[in-house]
């Protein structure tokens, strides 16, 4: 795990060996500047991973030989020999439960240890929390905007930044609250459900079928039995004949109205007679909000029609490059959707590439550590720091507190005075009805050492954080600023 670093961190590696302090005591901590989205908040994810690279942090022989090649010829040989001892072992992380809503200048993790190992772990990071937190922040405004019964599906593996990128954005989605993913080496590796069942071209490859005739459903519908594709009318019986218990009708590949509805109902009319009961349909095209409202209209009549108290209810799932905007239409015209599929705007967060995480040293030898630089925003807070999160009467958090490590706890029903980060001025008085401490120590030693949740738990666990949040902040446009 080691070589997953940018070079300048082992140049500067060198650097600290060759001025004699790379075993100096060193703090850093991990953040981002601006809340991701143009909203208050993010989840914090990708945890569990960065621990993982931290027991695996090593130097190989191959590593070593292959950093003696691109390092400068001049590099003393016994550097190289110092890097093939290293390990994390001397390295302590504290950081904030995965899944938990973080918000803008405050730590999601620290790192305590020797500064030449805390300078290398930099890069690894940055790599395994920053996406992993954006997407899990992504996913769980989507999962706000669609409500908590809407069923949502990722479906981003072929259009995401190749095969990890995916198999991050399938991990994150969930832990942010997706139901499931099309992705099956997520739902072998994580256990996330699976879910899918045919495309366009399995409806494509069919070109006709003589011995079933959806014409009971066409008189019904009062549409010209002639207009139904007889392909599609194949590809249906043969899915449904091969899976008859997981039978979903892809609509839109000729016309929904004409072909796609009548050929699905005439299948899964045939289906019921059999003992079997269909699982749904799906709309890849059009207005999907319009078209689901006539779709339920249609499985309604066939149902009172033909004395299948069910089919009215035949769930009704969608996809076609569903963003935030389609959530919202979809709430303001109303819908008879189901389940919604979303790829493109969900794994590859077009909204915002990258959640910028910074980290940064705070403390060397005991000394607090001030980045000063014209860009306010770019200056960090010195000094090793434990967080709390102040809550109110009605329990929601208002406010993140960064103290220093020696400064007394805070505790419930204390007048506090405290500066908020942004706002220059006086002291403010808050008094929280309850203080939560938010860092737990997860490595030391070498070691995990606090159990990890699992990955049903840390999704869980998101939407408790999420839901606890008051609206004002919660909410995704123009919300409120949450202080720190």
């Amino acid at each position: 795990m080691a070589p997953l670093a940018d070079l300048y961190q082992v140049s500067m590696a060198y650097g600290h060996w060759r001025a004699g302090r790379h075993r100096a005591p060193a703090a850093a901590e991990l953040f981002f500047r601006r809340p991701p989205f143009r909203g208050s908040f993010a989840l914090g994810a990708g945890l569990a991973e960065g621990l993982r690279g931290l027991r695996a942090f090593r130097f190989s022989a191959a590593d070593v030989a292959y950093l003696r090649s691109v390092l400068p010829s001049t590099t003393d040989d016994a550097f190289f020999d110092y890097l093939a001892t290293l390990d994390a072992s001397e390295v302590t992380v504290t950081a904030i439960p995965e899944g938990s809503v973080v918000f803008a200048r405050v730590p999601f993790l620290q790192v305590k240890g020797p500064l030449l190992v805390v300078q290398l772990l930099e890069t690894t990071l940055l790599c395994l929390v920053s996406y992993a937190s954006l997407v899990a922040t992504n996913a769980a405004r989507f999962r706000l905007l669609a409500g908590p019964e809407m069923k949502l599906m990722e479906m981003g593996l072929r259009r995401a930044q190749g095969p990890d990128g995916a198999l991050s954005a399938s991990k994150y989605s969930y832990i942010g609250g997706f139901d499931c993913t099309s992705n099956i080496l997520a739902g072998k590796l994580y256990g996330i459900p699976v879910r899918g069942t045919i495309a366009h071209s399995f409806v494509m490859s069919f070109r006709c079928l003589e011995e079933v005739q959806p014409r009971r459903v066409c008189d019904l519908l009062q549409t010209p039995p002639g207009k139904a594709n007889q392909g599609e009318l194949a590809a249906f019986v043969s899915y449904a004949v091969t899976f008859p218990c997981d039978f979903q009708g892809l609509l839109d590949t000729y016309c929904v109205r004409r072909s796609g509805l009548p050929n699905f109902c005439a299948v899964a009319l045939a289906l019921h007679q059999l003992g079997y009961q269909a699982i749904g349909v799906r709309l890849d095209s059009g207005d999907l909000a319009q078209q689901s409202k006539e779709i339920r209209g249609v499985f309604r009549a066939c149902g009172a029609h033909f004395q299948v108290p069910w089919f009215g209810t035949i769930p009704i799932a969608v996809s076609n490059d569903i963003s935030e905007q389609s959530l919202e239409e979809f709430r303001r015209e109303g819908s008879e959707i189901d389940m919604i599929g979303i790829g493109t705007n969900l794994v590859t967060c077009p909204l915002q590439p990258s959640l910028g995480c910074v980290y940064k040293l705070v403390e060397v030898n005991g000394s607090p550590c001030l980045k000063l630089t014209e860009d306010e925003e770019k200056m960090t807070i010195p000094g090793m720091k434990t967080i709390y999160r102040l809550y109110d009467a009605a329990g929601h958090p208002f406010m993140d507190l960064m103290a220093l490590e020696e400064e007394p706890s805070p505790s419930a029903g204390q007048e506090l005075g405290i500066h908020v980060l942004g706002q220059l001025g006086e002291t403010t008085k808050v008094i929280p009805s309850t203080v939560e401490p938010l860092h737990r120590t997860y490595f030391r030693d070498g070691q995990v050492c606090e159990p990890l949740p699992s990955l049903p738990e840390v999704r869980t666990h998101a939407q408790v954080s999420l839901n606890l949040l008051s609206p004002a902040h919660r909410r995704l446009h123009e919300p409120q600023p949450y202080p720190v």
